[in-house]
């Protein structure tokens, strides 16, 4: 396996761990709204939004 496959696993499986560790339930106000949203939800989402945002500013810098 490449260096790269094996590196990807392991992060993937601290990803899973961390998930499974934060279950409960937070409070997420944003602006004028307010969410009760599980961790298990809010993580990942937040992620997603991060390695978008990091693309864009990404392709932004290429040019």
């Amino acid at each position: 396996m490449k260096p790269k496959t094996i590196i990807m696993l392991i992060l993937g499986g601290l990803l899973i761990i961390v998930l499974l560790q934060n279950t409960q339930t937070v409070s997420l106000r944003f602006l004028f709204w307010k969410f009760d949203i599980s961790s298990v939800i809010l993580l990942p989402l937040t992620m997603l939004i991060g390695f978008i945002i990091g693309i864009i500013i990404g392709r932004r810098k290429a040019r």
